[in-house]
């Protein structure tokens, strides 16, 4: 076995499958798009759980393995969901709940705030140490976007068609604006109705239990607030994630999300999309509890829920350990690396104690510099680690780009890893002008610089190879 640290049972997926990433070969080869966004989504109440780290660093170790595996552009888009219900009021006289989101809540500068202070610093770490740009994006805008509302007002002129799909108990949409005075808005939207519906917009009444109705607009051009529940919200955000011949979207979810996408799967073909068109979906391991359950903090903190293993806070909020803990990212990053290091590894759930003892069993030694990692071949891996090949080569991504002289560069190949110094960072325009300027024995002794030209554009193209090429020479040290 590969990884003794982890004892898995085989698996109808993990059978199909050499390496983890193989999930996305068939797309990539069918589309051949020429970037990957993952996507991952996270709600903006609270503090983080390990299960929600999990999910998050999985998409950066996918975005840096598919762009060495397969030579494309990649990164990684957070939604920050800040519609989250913050606050439910009942009705006096009619006993129906009312919700008011996180963002009206707090407002935007608070939602700023809080995202900055759960999740800037674990994102940066991650984007440090994978080389991966990120982007962070809140519901509140991403509804606010043209394409957005077009594909929603699109999906009203065939609401009979998915009605059932995305609300199968009654067939009630649940489309959500909040009262104009209070932002509060129907929990249920019993009270919520179709009035108008043309082909660029909606008019909807709704009810405010102290405001009485309002009437609202949703158009492209138009800033009335639009919150829908979970499912019908996933499939507008995938259908307008769709491939564009350029880029193809990765949502990357909880283990527990498997069940629910046959739904968004059934509403979008009901929107008449084919399933090739639409985005892939990467789901990470589910984290649970002694009894399997889902790890959930809120039920947890209500009692609800019982930790019968040691119980570890940070495990209920990671946010106090990335601030204190400078390994912690990279034993994350260690952690989701061995669970990805096998199909068998990574197509489960696992325990909280499980997943607690393999970081411990698995902690990165303390440093007081931080560490790069880099992707990289077998026979590239080999030179490096014999201290053949002092001088690495890649193309210009941004990421790349912000490589520096006296950085420390882990290079990983599967298990092995062999930790390197950054002495100098040259670059060039093409291959050819690096190969004129570079001596070609320190990039790989053993071919010559006709042999080296001809394998290095098989692995970066002519369209990575106008993004520029960097020469990093590099000097191995003891881990």
């Amino acid at each position: 076995m590969k990884n003794q640290l982890i004892i898995s049972p085989n698996t109808v997926l993990a059978n199909s499958l050499l390496n983890t990433i193989d999930l996305l070969r068939p797309r990539i080869a069918y589309l051949k798009p020429k970037k990957i966004v993952f996507v991952v989504g996270t709600q903006i109440n609270g503090a983080p759980h390990l299960g929600t780290n999990i999910v998050q660093t999985v998409a950066f170790l996918l975005a840096n393995e598919v762009r060495h595996k397969f030579s494309i552009d990649t990164s990684v888009k957070f939604g920050a969901l800040d519609n989250a219900p913050k606050e439910i009021v009942n009705d006096p006289f009619s006993i129906k709940p009312y919700q008011r989101t996180y963002f009206h809540y707090f407002g935007e500068q608070k939602i700023h705030d809080l995202i900055e202070d759960f999740y800037k610093v674990f994102f940066n770490g991650l984007s440090d140490l994978t080389n991966i740009e990120y982007e962070v994006e809140t519901y509140t805008k991403h509804q606010l976007q043209q394409n957005f509302r077009v594909e929603f007002i699109n999906s009203l002129h065939k609401i009979n068609d998915i009605k059932w799909f995305i609300s199968p108990s009654n067939g009630m949409a649940h489309i959500r604006i909040p009262c104009p005075k209070c932002n509060f808005a129907e929990k249920h939207c019993d009270q919520t109705t179709l009035e108008e519906l043309s082909a660029e917009n909606a008019i909807f009444k709704s009810y405010c239990y102290e405001h009485g109705e309002y009437i609202s607009e949703i158009s492209p051009y138009t800033d009335a607030y639009l919150d829908l529940n979970t499912i019908y919200r996933n499939v507008i955000k995938e259908a307008i994630s769709r491939f564009d011949g350029e880029i193809l979207y990765v949502m990357v979810k909880g283990g527990d999300w498997v069940f629910g996408c046959q739904l968004v799967d059934w509403a979008l073909g009901g929107l008449g999309y084919n399933i090739n068109q639409l985005p892939m979906r990467f789901f990470a391991p589910q984290i649970v509890v002694e009894t399997g359950a889902k790890l959930s903090k809120s039920l947890i903190n209500q009692g609800s829920m019982e930790m019968s293993g040691q119980r570890n806070d940070w495990i209920l909020d990671t946010s106090g350990r990335v601030k204190t803990d400078e390994n912690y990212i990279e034993n994350l990053i260690k952690l989701v690396d061995n669970l990805m290091s096998d199909p068998k590894h990574f197509f489960r759930s696992y325990s909280y104690t499980e997943i607690d003892r393999i970081m411990e069993a698995n902690l990165v030694q303390k440093r007081n510099f931080k560490v790069r990692t880099l992707r990289i071949f077998r026979k590239y891996y080999q030179l490096i680690a014999n201290g053949e090949k002092t001088i690495e080569v890649r193309v210009g991504y941004s990421s790349m780009k912000n490589i520096s002289t006296g950085q420390y560069l882990k290079f990983v190949c599967q298990d092995d890893e062999c930790l390197t110094v950054v002495k100098r960072v040259q670059e060039y325009s093409s291959f050819d002008e690096l190969f004129k300027n570079e001596d070609c024995k320190k990039i790989n002794p053993h071919l010559s610089i006709e042999e080296q030209t001809s394998e290095i554009r098989k692995i970066f193209p002519n369209e990575k190879e106008k993004l520029g090429v960097i020469a990093i020479e590099i000097e191995k040290i003891s881990n």
